[in-house]
Parts: C-alpha cells; sequence; structure tokens
C-alpha cells in the first residue's frame, strides 16, 4: 500500500498569503494597495457574505493580471518562485515534507493559490501542485478562473480527480483554515496549523 501527504500552502507552508504576495511582487506595494482600495466594495460583499470566494477572487485576478500575456505571466511568476516564495516558506514545514519524502511518501500542495506562481517551487522541491487554473485566450491571461477556485470541497474534488484514494493506507492531511477542513476529513492523519 501507498503513503500520500496533502499539503495547503498558504498559512500551512508559508507565513504569509503568496496571492497577495505576488501582486506586490510584479506590481509593486504603491499599486497593491491602490488596487485594493479601489476593490474594497467587492472584497467587503466578499467578508458580508454577498459574493462567492471565488468572485471576489477574480475581480482582484482581472484587475492586476488581465490581458497580461500568459509567457510574460509566467516568467514573472518563475521569478517570484526562485525570489520571493523561497523567504516565506515555514523551515518546519520545509522539514516536515522532507521528512515525509524520506519515508516514501507522495508529497501534493492542494492549494487555492494560482499554480502558476506555486509550479516552478514544486518543481525544485519535488512535489506535486494541485492548484487553481487560470483561464487563457488567445495567448492571454483574462483574470477568470478556469473551473473552480481549488478551495473546500473543491480541493477533495480534485484529489479524489487524481488519486484512488483506496490504494493508500496513510493518507495525510496538513491545513490551516476552514477551507481546508474538507480536505483534513478525507485524511487518515490530520493536522491543523501544525508548524505555527
Amino acid at each position: 500500500m501507498k503513503k500520500i501527504a496533502f499539503f495547503d500552502f498558504d498559512g500551512t507552508i508559508t507565513t504569509k498569503d503568496s496571492f497577495l504576495e505576488i501582486i506586490k511582487f510584479q506590481k509593486g506595494k504603491a499599486w497593491f494597495y491602490v488596487g485594493f482600495l479601489l476593490n474594497s466594495p467587492f472584497l467587503v460583499a466578499y467578508k458580508l457574505g454577498l459574493i462567492s470566494n471565488q468572485s471576489a477572487k477574480e475581480r482582484i485576478l482581472r484587475f492586476y493580471f488581465g490581458k497580461t500575456a500568459i509567457t510574460q505571466f509566467q516568467q514573472d511568476c518563475d521569478r517570484f518562485a526562485a525570489v520571493e516564495l523561497p523567504k516565506l516558506i515555514r523551515v518546519k514545514a520545509k522539514n516536515e515534507i522532507d521528512l515525509l519524502k524520506s519515508k516514501g511518501f507522495e508529497v501534493v500542495i492542494v492549494s487555492a493559490s494560482v499554480s502558476n506562481w506555486l509550479s516552478a517551487w514544486g518543481k525544485k522541491n519535488s512535489v506535486r501542485i494541485v492548484g487553481t487554473e487560470l483561464e487563457v485566450r488567445s495567448q492571454m491571461v483574462t483574470g477568470k478562473i478556469d473551473g473552480k477556485n481549488c478551495y473546500g470541497t473543491e480541493k477533495v474534488r480534485r484529489i479524489k480527480e487524481l488519486f484512488d484514494l483506496s490504494e493508500y493506507n496513510e493518507i495525510y492531511g496538513y491545513g490551516d483554515t476552514k477551507g481546508d477542513l474538507p480536505m483534513l476529513e478525507i485524511s487518515t492523519c490530520r493536522f491543523f496549523k501544525p508548524f505555527r
């Protein structure tokens, strides 16, 4: 039988939200704050439960990255993964990932963050990335999400789509928010906020 470990990324492995950090990295702190001020009505609506997580996220993605050439966007994402992501990684989380791999676990990052800015980090650390995917049309990022935001029950749906869990006798789950709870529920060993 096989062993697998599913990790949330933002807040579990990292000290900060990579979505916010990549906006600062690619667009600068000044435009980051201006953009969030301009979009504050939508963010307030999300906090009040008037619009979905996905709608709020698409609004921000479209504002900052809409109509960006996918080649340029991916280059900037890879640069972010090389320069900034290592600064955000919790040492305890990285040690846990390395320990699990040494014990024969397959390690999978299941994140609401966009896979474009996690893929290079995943490749470097020999872990699989399952993240939110962006819609690309005519080689341009639209700002829309292709499918659903990889959050909550969507994390479980994506996991079951990719893995036959009946083949695994050990399933570890690591998360830090309510959006990770469905993923933890399908795990045989659950860890909530384990690296704080």
